[in-house]
């Protein structure tokens, strides 16, 4: 069997891209590996989603997965391990089978970049985590750090705020780069504070997380602090390591405005692809231009043959 186009992902772009391609009348499959979901579900309040005053990230996947299956979208469980161009169509290689399409499109998101710190793989999970949604229970009443000063370390920021006995902020700037609204709840929380200019070291302890060795880059004074947990946000890596596409120096995926890859029949939505701006908004948006794309490929393709 031959698909007009096999999605790789789960996530808002995929299932943006599987609605508006089922409602093109595309033969369309998504493939996720694991249950359908992207890095929205590991956020606790969406507060910037039209139609959502707030919504909980996991509630807001579990509408787009429902809008998906009554448009007739179909979801298989299946671990892509290489997408390629054979002749005028692509071999999507999976843990279960090769499938065969005209068009791919590449939604498989990213995920969070480790610091690389002493310490930091020791620790995983056992005080040093990537997600306050997910292991923020853990850290009731206690002590925690977090590193970074983005968007995400701000809005995990205010998550722990809720639970912890206190946050402490730990940023290589003197100023957050988080939008004005979250920033402004961060400096309004008493339970959180600032560590300006100052890098995260080392993490020490025993089975557990102990402490942190920090430096401030401005003074290069050094000192440690006993703590609980470290909840790291230092930016993502995109997964694209099984396809072979232009990418740029740090692996995502360069596409046009039409989200076309420098490989014909090959698109990319959402964060996997190099873009200014990495949202639940955004990724749905890539996938509806790229449904659209797709559509155009193949109807030209099935020309072609005729």
């Amino acid at each position: 069997m031959v698909y007009d186009l096999i999605i790789v992902g789960g996530g808002p772009g995929a299932l943006s891209a599987g609605i508006y391609a089922v409602r093109y009348g595309l033969d369309t499959l998504v493939l996720e590996k694991g249950f359908v979901s992207g890095q929205i579900s590991t956020t606790g309040d969406v507060e910037n989603y039209p139609g959502f005053i707030s919504i909980k990230g996991m509630d807001l996947m579990e509408k787009f997965s429902e809008h998906a299956k009554a448009a007739g979208v179909v979801v298989e469980n299946r671990e892509v391990i290489g997408v390629k161009s054979d002749g005028d169509h692509k071999i999507v290689t999976t843990d279960s089978g090769d499938l065969k399409a005209i068009s791919v499109i590449i939604a498989t998101g990213a995920k969070p970049r480790h610091l690389g710190v002493p310490g930091e793989e020791e620790f995983r999970g056992k005080g040093v985590s990537y997600c306050a949604t997910c292991d923020g229970p853990f850290f009731k009443d206690r002590n925690v750090i977090v590193v970074g000063g983005g968007e995400s370390a701000i809005t995990d920021s205010l998550i722990l705020a809720d639970r912890a006995a206190s946050v402490c902020v730990v940023h290589r700037r003197n100023e957050l780069r988080a939008s004005q609204v979250l920033q402004e709840r961060a400096f309004g929380k008493p339970n959180i504070e600032f560590s300006w200019n100052t890098i995260l070291e080392e993490i020490i302890g025993d089975s557990v997380v102990r402490e942190v060795a920090l430096r401030n880059t401005s003074t290069n004074e050094e000192w440690r602090s006993l703590i609980d947990g470290v909840f790291i946000y230092v930016g993502n890596e995109p997964n694209t390591e099984f396809v072979d596409v232009e990418k740029d120096g740090y692996g995502f995926i360069v596409t046009d405005e039409r989200m076309a890859t420098s490989e014909d029949g090959i698109f990319a939505v959402g964060d996997c692809r190099k873009t200014v701006l990495r949202q639940v908004i955004t990724a749905a948006s890539d996938g509806a231009i790229a449904a659209y794309e797709a559509y155009e490929y193949v109807s030209a393709m099935k020309s072609k043959g005729e």
